[in-house]
């Protein structure tokens, strides 16, 4: 073997394992958890048990004003997974049953999963999926596991971690169904109106692997736009329940990732689709429906318990997680190397009759990435963020649009004629039915039940001095210029982003 020879083996060898090594690197773990307000400790909440997700803070960032577009699961997870409002990419409610709401196929241009296979990803799934078509959202790897059992859904994608066979590095989506809604009511409770157990066992039972963690009703805390009585208490309590459970799966998670030496080579983001499922929380457009945990630990920046105060949007997430794998073309602010959807669904038998795109090609996002704040927390992000919210269920036509910045919030109810409609869970809810049973007068947090369900065309408040949202401004006299300064803003901002729903300010 000549030397010329072995030194060509030795660097092809050098390069072949230096390019194995670097594989291994900038894995991403991203879980979402299902309405869940930021009701962690890491965010000042004295009843949360969080004690993994407050140690990732300790060792990451807190954002401190993260929001959800839409506080509806389907419609809001379609945003997380395509950096687009779900006015425009077309998942404008459940996708589920009979309500049947699915994304443009073209979206599979932009979608998380497609995106960062086409980065060198290998992307995984587990948990909730909520979102249409699977064409467009395809992951490589579907796993399996109780979304109510955190802690078994992590050893349940143990393997899809830890794999050694596959050079590349990983992303996996771990949805939790905790803390929705669900599993029936709690029939030992003394109360008339029975709580909701929000996935928890009856009778304090407990998943395999889970310490549960029990509340007394009297030890947890009322959010303002509750009402504060027995019956919110002790959904309360089921709810943060719910939320311990989560907290222990993270644990898991982390644990599996350093046993593996993989968690310094591994971001975390932890966020939910939305804020708690009550009134006055989910389904609106309220701090309590839009804002969100946003708790990330990069391993490859030094800061390290940090918080930051920018405005960040659920449309930022795929394009942050796309610039971390190396895949954002910061001039399109779409992918590097996008999918070329006309070739990819000229081959397959799906979608060839469909409007695949709305009448306009997916080439860039409406978010932007906010990597630059992990490195420097001082930075800002947005100036003003969106909402744009259509559909829950499909009976639940509301649209509602908002623009918010760090001085005012202005709340456009479109069909603002229409009684508030409910989502069936929230209706049933023993903390709104108690209320409710009073009447119209009677109170619900900020405003009273009759408020609630007739909301006025437009909703201002000054969410600098009044971040509770309880005065709105829209009818003062002495705000009227903010209110047409505020409404030119959001106008601007639908038409930026290719609301449809832009034409109701002419035609109705």
């Amino acid at each position: 073997m000549t030397t010329l020879f072995r030194q060509v083996l030795y660097c092809v060898a050098f390069v072949f394992v230096g390019s194995v090594v670097s594989a291994a690197e900038r894995n991403i773990l991203f879980i979402i958890t299902d309405d869940e307000s930021p009701t962690l400790g890491c965010y000042g909440d004295t009843a949360a048990a969080t004690p993994a997700i407050d140690a990732i803070a300790a060792d990451g960032m807190v954002f401190r004003n993260a929001f959800a577009t839409t506080a509806s699961c389907s419609a809001s997870r379609s945003v997380v997974m395509s950096g687009l409002h779900n006015h425009r990419n077309g998942q404008f409610g459940h996708q589920h049953h009979y309500h049947k709401f699915a994304a443009f196929h073209d979206v599979a241009r932009l979608a998380m999963p497609r995106v960062l296979d086409r980065a060198g990803y290998r992307t995984g799934h587990i948990g909730k999926y909520h979102v249409a078509p699977e064409s467009v959202f395809h992951f490589e790897t579907y796993m399996k596991g109780d979304g109510r059992n955190a802690v078994q859904m992590a050893e349940n994608v143990r393997e899809f971690m830890t794999d050694e066979s596959d050079s590349r590095p990983f992303m996996l989506y771990f949805g939790t169904s905790d803390p929705h809604r669900g599993g029936g009511n709690d029939k030992t409770s003394k109360s008339e109106l029975k709580p909701n157990l929000f996935g928890n066992k009856p009778k304090r039972g407990s998943f395999p692997g889970v310490e549960e963690v029990f509340y007394d009703p009297a030890d947890v805390v009322v959010p303002s736009f509750l009402p504060d009585t027995q019956e919110t208490r002790e959904e309360l309590a089921n709810y943060y329940q719910s939320i311990a459970r989560v907290d222990q799966g993270v644990a898991r998670l982390v644990q599996i990732l350093k046993e593996a030496d993989l968690y310094d080579k591994t971001m975390i983001v932890f966020t939910s689709d939305h804020g708690m499922a009550f009134a006055g929380g989910k389904t609106t457009v309220y701090e309590g429906g839009l804002r969100v945990p946003m708790v990330v630990r990069d391993p490859y920046v030094e800061n390290r318990g940090v918080e930051s105060d920018a405005l960040i949007s659920h449309i930022d997430i795929t394009p942050t997680l796309l610039d971390f794998a190396g895949g954002l073309d910061p001039e399109t602010n779409g992918p590097k190397n996008p999918l070329n959807v006309k070739k990819f669904w000229a081959e397959r038998e799906e979608a060839q009759m469909d409007n695949r795109d709305g009448g306009k090609p997916f080439d860039s996002y409406h978010g932007k990435s906010w990597l630059h704040c992990l490195a420097q927390p001082a930075e800002s992000h947005h100036d003003e963020i969106f909402a744009s919210h259509t559909f829950h269920e499909i009976q639940m036509y509301y649209p509602m649009r908002v623009i918010r910045d760090d001085k005012y919030k202005l709340i456009w109810n479109i069909a603002y004629p229409l009684p508030y409609p409910f989502a069936s869970d929230l209706w049933s809810a023993s903390s709104w039915q108690a209320q409710l049973a009073k009447g119209n007068d009677a109170p619900y947090g900020n405003m009273t039940v009759g408020q609630y369900v007739q909301r006025p065309q437009f909703e201002l408040f000054d969410i600098a001095a009044d971040p509770l949202e309880t005065t709105n401004l829209a009818d003062s006299q002495g705000h009227q210029d903010v209110l047409e300064t505020y409404k030119a803003k959001l106008k601007a901002m639908q038409k930026e982003m290719d609301d449809p729903w832009i034409m109701k300010w002419d035609y109705e």
